[in-house]
């Protein structure tokens, strides 16, 4: 696996080495430039921690995500984790770690335009590649290898795959994943796993399970309780590391130079870990029922329509799902429409890459009633647009 060159991992100078050495054989230095004001009786009476850098995150908090995760059949250990404010930090770090300059990653459309502007901001590129629908979404593996083989493929570092995406609530089948963790291997390509929707399924198909944990290519696995906890106020996501266990170790190693250089979580948030992993549980089964019951709704709303000109993609799993509508209409016209008549926007389909017009993506998370009512203006605006 290549590593960029913007990780700086040369030989540490004789007194970092000679600090290291003393700290492995359980020796504390004094420090004649220790600045830490909290080991100096200085800690505010806010704060009176005494601060310890921890650059993955603190150990406590990593110890306890350890745990929760092993409720849900995940292996990972304390030191396969780093706990970062978000999933968007995370992409920018696994950025920082994989890419150069002017090097690329590959990333699903449709899909969130989050990656492609992180990867900007990075001067790096981001090459599309495809989700296709025949009545369900999968990706065309093909169409990887082709990249990964092309013109660009010297230049593509990392493969992202969302499981499930978002909007298209399309987990990575059982099949794919296998081809894909493969081809990466062959062709030392990094897999980021964004998995921040897994838990709330919708309509799946069997065989669906979690990235994280892989060991066939070097994986990094994201999530957060911005989607676990249904909370995007708390800037708390974490990175999962696997693979091979050589490659794991170089990537943890450049990882804590990337991590250091960014410092640990703040200690205030890190105390509330523990209880928000206790929360999790029962905030994510609230959130599912939610959505699950949503999309039942708008199966019912839709089949009793008369008009029959508004449809709903499968989706398998997440907050979102798109809308089929009238290709005829104009995306822009309709939201427009919506705005100037109801009082309610919308997102369409080209906000995501959709190929072609006719796509609106509704959120499943509203109280039943203001769904329905969402529901019910989109199905009177084609109505009354059509008529």
């Amino acid at each position: 696996m290549r590593f960029s060159s913007r990780v700086d991992i040369s030989e540490p100078n004789p007194i970092a080495k000679a600090e290291a050495e003393a700290k492995a054989n359980g020796i504390t230095l004094g420090k004649l430039n220790d600045s830490n004001p909290t080991k100096h009786a200085l800690a505010s009476e806010l704060l009176p921690d005494i601060y310890g850098a921890e650059p993955r995150g603190q150990r406590y908090a990593r110890e306890a995500l350890a745990a929760f995760l092993h409720e849900q059949g995940n292996t990972a250990t304390a030191d396969d984790l780093y706990i970062l404010s978000s999933t968007s930090e995370a992409y920018s770090w696994l950025i920082k770690l994989l890419c150069n300059a002017g090097d690329a990653v590959l990333a699903p459309k449709p899909g969130y335009p989050l990656i492609e502007s992180i990867a900007r901001l990075e001067c790096v590129d981001m090459i599309e590649y495809q989700q296709r629908f025949d009545g369900s979404w999968y990706i065309d593996v093909a169409e990887l290898r082709e990249a990964l083989e092309g013109e660009d493929g010297g230049r593509i570092r990392a493969l992202v795959l969302i499981n499930p995406n978002n909007p298209t609530g399309s987990y990575v089948k059982a099949s794919e994943r296998e081809a894909i963790v493969r081809l990466c291997h062959d062709h030392e390509v990094a897999i980021i796993a964004d998995e921040v929707f897994y838990d709330y399924d919708l309509e799946p198909f069997d065989g669906n399970a979690r990235l994280a944990g892989e060991t066939g290519t070097l994986t990094f696995a994201l999530d957060g309780f911005s989607k676990t906890l249904a909370a995007p106020h708390a800037k708390v996501g974490w990175i999962q590391v696997s693979g091979p266990a050589a490659e794991v170790d170089e990537a943890k190693r450049r990882l804590d130079v990337v991590a250091d250089d960014y410092l640990p979580m703040s200690e205030i948030i890190a105390k509330q870990i523990p209880a928000m992993l206790g929360a999790a549980a029962a905030q994510t089964a609230r959130v599912r029922e939610r959505v699950q019951t949503n999309l039942a709704a708008l199966h019912t709303m839709l089949d009793d329509d008369e008009q029959g000109m508004v449809s709903v993609l499968r989706a398998e799993g997440g907050w979102n799902v798109l809308l089929r509508v009238p290709s005829v209409l104009d995306e822009n016209e309709l939201v427009l429409s919506m705005i100037e008549k109801h009082g309610i926007s919308g997102q369409p389909g080209y906000f995501f890459d959709m190929t072609s017009n006719g796509y609106l993506a509704i959120s499943l998370l509203p109280e039943p009633d203001e769904f329905r009512h969402n529901v019910q203006t989109v199905l009177d605006t084609v109505n009354t647009m059509i008529g």
